[in-house]
């Protein structure tokens, strides 16, 4: 399998993503709303992404609920921002789970077996909007009781978790879809902080580099191609999971998208995430993934055999839970 998740470019899949799927055998693909229309649209796509490569390969979202909701009716409920549900929940851990376990379930019945969620960044008073109101807190507690809870009701709906964004976004001032944020808060604080979030979940299955500088650990380049912050990631947060980049196509990268592979991997990243679907880059990035490593590929099958069929839910009273939760 070529170390790589791809975006498909619309809502189906074309006879040149057909056969360059079926010859690069990606490790999998993931979702946009430009991919979506409707539940029986959605479900044909991802069949025939999976028809692609001849295998059941993982389809991954980004369906955090509020902002960040790639399906959204009206086939598809509307959740709040994390952070507010997170505020206004009369028992926020178990409206945590619900809304969590009714996202699975959606995303199950149309394919998709994972879910770039739960996200262990703290919030600060400094955090970029286009990142605060989607965390679950501002202290390492509760975020990682949110987190959790978040991936456990993933897990019991049937879809893989994706812990995003190691080692930490919360104090970028920066959104790295348009430039590099950088951060110079000191190695202590992080690793009291920012780091100890994701250090407490670090047997999650699958986790999501962040395209950021920690000025104090390697002050040039970002977490997902510095091999510095990779170790970081694998000894002292201990995280062994299998490790994505963020998307290669954002701005806080540098060089083109086949040179930001290289990079990616050669750090320490097991597999690269393309995002934006365009025929020419998709070949790049490739060519310069090449295979899954061995590591990489043991890390892959752990995480897929976490995937289980999910035990059947009562949906209405599941909605009528969370809807008493939050008044």
């Amino acid at each position: 399998m070529t170390a790589a998740i791809f975006g498909p470019e619309g809502p189906k899949i074309t006879a040149w993503e057909q056969a360059f799927f079926r010859e690069t055998q990606p490790f999998g693909f993931i979702l946009f709303a430009r991919n979506i229309e409707t539940p029986d649209q959605l479900r044909r796509l991802t069949h025939s992404l999976r028809e692609s490569v001849q295998r059941d390969a993982p389809i991954l979202i980004d369906q955090e609920g509020g902002r960040v909701q790639r399906m959204r009716p009206p086939h598809w409920r509307e959740y709040l921002p994390a952070l507010d549900q997170m505020a206004r929940a009369r028992d926020p851990l178990r409206a945590q789970w619900v809304r969590n376990r009714l996202i699975a379930a959606e995303l199950t019945d149309v394919g998709i077996d994972a879910n770039c969620a739960p996200l262990a960044d703290i919030a600060e008073d400094a955090t970029h909007p286009v990142l605060q109101n989607r965390l679950y807190g501002r202290d390492v507690e509760t975020v990682v009781a949110a987190a959790r809870a978040c991936a456990d009701a993933h897990l019991a709906g049937g879809v893989l978790p994706v812990l995003k964004h190691i080692p930490g976004h919360g104090r970028a001032t920066m959104d790295s879809h348009l430039a590099l944020p950088r951060v110079d808060a000191p190695r202590a604080a992080l690793e009291a902080r920012d780091f100890a979030a994701f250090k407490a979940l670090n047997d999650l299955p699958m986790g999501m580099s962040a395209h950021i500088v920690f000025s104090d650990i390697d002050p040039v380049a970002p977490a997902t191609i510095s091999a510095a912050m990779m170790k970081v990631i694998r000894q002292d947060i201990g995280f062994d999971g299998l490790l994505m980049t963020d998307d290669l196509s954002m701005q806080a990268l540098s060089g083109t998208v086949g040179e930001r592979a290289t990079a990616a991997l050669k750090a320490g990243c097991d597999v690269i995430l393309h995002c934006n679907g365009e025929q020419a880059e998709m070949q790049a990035v490739a060519a310069a993934a090449g295979l899954m490593g061995p590591q990489a590929m043991a890390r892959a099958n752990r995480a897929l055999a976490m995937r289980k069929t999910p035990a059947k839910i009562d949906i209405p009273s599941l909605e009528a839970e969370l809807a008493h939760h939050l008044g």
